[in-house]
Order: C-alpha cells, then structure tokens, then sequence
C-alpha cells in the first residue's frame, strides 16, 4: 500500500491506495515549508488526517508539496512526516506532480494556476525547464493569489466598482482594515488572497470583473508559457483556478495560439497511475 499526497498553499489531497484502487481519499489544510514550521506540519497532518491513515500502514509515502523545491524545505516536510508515518517518505515539488500528474511519461509543458501558479518544460522522466514563479510578491500569474492582489488594490484606491464593492465587504464580512491585517500581519496572505477568486466567479458577467481575469491570465502566458517551446509539445494545466475559470483559460490560450488539451483540477488521478506502474 502505498500513501500519495499533493499539497497546494490552501488544501492537501491524500490517497492510500492499493495499485490503482483508492482505498481511501481525503482533504487536509495545505501544507508549506515555507510558511510552517516542522511542529506545525506535524501537527496539522496528525490532527488532520482520519486515524485510519496512520493505521493502514503504507509501506511507502510520495509527498508533492508546494514550498517543497530546495533541499532545505524537502528536509523540513521530510522531518514532519516520518516523524507521523515512521515509513520511508518521498519530498518532491507541486510542480513535479503536476507534470507526471499531467503527463505520466510524456513530455509536454506542465502549468499550475491555483493558490500559486508555475509552470515547466517536462521531457517524461524530469523537469528540464522552469520559469521561476517568483510567489505570491513576484511573480504567481495568473494565481488566485495574484487576482486577488489586483481586486484588493483596486478596492483599496477605490477604482472598483462601488455595487461589486459593498458585495464583497458585506458577503465577505470583512473592512478595509481587515484586509490590511489579513495580508501584512497574519500567516499564510497567499491563502487569503486566494479566496478572492471564489467571490469573483459569481461576478464574471461584470465587463470590470471578465478584465481583471483576462489579464491576470494574460500575464501567466506572456510571462510564463511564452518562454517554452508550446508549437511543438502539449500544454496542460492542473488546479482550482485552472479548472474554475477553464472556459476563460481555453479562450486565453487560443489567443496565443495555444490549445490547452487537458485542465484537471487536481493532480491526484494522475499520479495513482504514475506510482501504480512504478
């Protein structure tokens, strides 16, 4: 049996599965080396996940995690989880997830757009290229993150328009001083400024909204895809945002005439069949 796991900034998926069969799937918070401690990962997968994950032994762990691409966070998120599994644990990156998610043992351009977004160049065994996402302050195109920075600066400076605006601080139950806090002072900004993208989904009918979106993706593609070599191989995309707004994103790609052949929401399916045949 074995354990697969893939974490964004904002939940983790977690799979015991026998060969292809899921024994049992579940949703935790997400996990980060980057914004949690070795304590707080421990503690969060412990409290977390249902009894059974830790009674079913699993003789191997597989963990994609975001955060997880220097060997220092691999060590930190490997240290958490023998500590809870006492099995041989496997660290790598969401964006290696996304590719043998994606692609199995195709090449092809692997792309996130969730919480975060990153993209890469995946020749079927490894990851040969990648355009550094930057995080939620530098870079994250196309992210939730990044659409809910554009939204929240324009209802800060008051360019949003008003009606969408009283929506959002009466729906959300939140002040302009709240947003401040929210994003300078408390944990994990990256994950509330996602949420904001839950909120516009319900607004793409406002010309104002539909802009924001197209240019948030806009951006992921120029920056980002451009720099592959996307006339020759497939292009992919996998998360919530991806799958959420993947009329959008069709529409985006076409633009630069790309086709996007595959948007999953998550990973996960992809990867049982990548680890079932290895």
């Amino acid at each position: 049996m074995k354990l697969v796991a893939e974490s964004g900034s904002t939940r983790t998926e977690w799979a015991l599965v026998e060969g292809t069969t899921v024994v049992e799937r579940v949703f935790t918070e997400g996990l980060n080396p980057y914004f949690q401690t070795r304590k707080e990962i421990s503690h969060s997968v412990r409290l977390g996940l249902p009894g059974t994950f830790f009674k079913r032994k699993a003789e191997q762990v597989y963990f994609y995690g975001a955060g997880c691409t220097s060997e220092e966070k691999k060590g930190i998120m490997e240290a958490s989880l023998v500590a809870q599994f006492k099995v041989p644990i496997h660290v790598e990156s969401d964006l290696l997830a996304a590719a043998r998610g994606l692609f199995r043992e195709e090449a092809g351009i692997a792309c996130i757009l969730d919480t975060g977004s990153n993209s890469c160049f995946y020749d079927g065994k490894r990851i040969v290229k990648n355009v550094t996402s930057g995080g939620y302050i530098l870079g994250d195109e196309g992210s939730g993150a990044a659409l809910g920075k554009l939204f929240l600066s324009d209802i800060l400076k008051g360019l949003a328009p008003k009606d969408l605006a009283d929506d959002f601080f009466e729906l959300m139950r939140i002040t302009p001083d709240d947003l401040m806090e929210a994003v300078y002072n408390r944990p994990l900004p990256n994950r509330f400024l996602a949420t904001i993208a839950y909120f516009l989904a319900d607004y793409l009918d406002i010309p104002y909204v539909a802009d924001m979106l197209n240019l948030n993706l806009e951006r992921f593609f120029r920056r980002c895809v451009c720099q592959y070599d996307y006339a020759h191989y497939p292009i992919r995309f996998v998360g919530s945002v991806a799958y959420g707004f993947s009329e959008q994103l069709h529409d985006m790609a076409s633009r630069f005439g790309m086709a996007a052949d595959r948007i999953e929401e998550t990973a996960m399916n992809g990867l049982i069949a990548y680890h079932a045949e290895s």
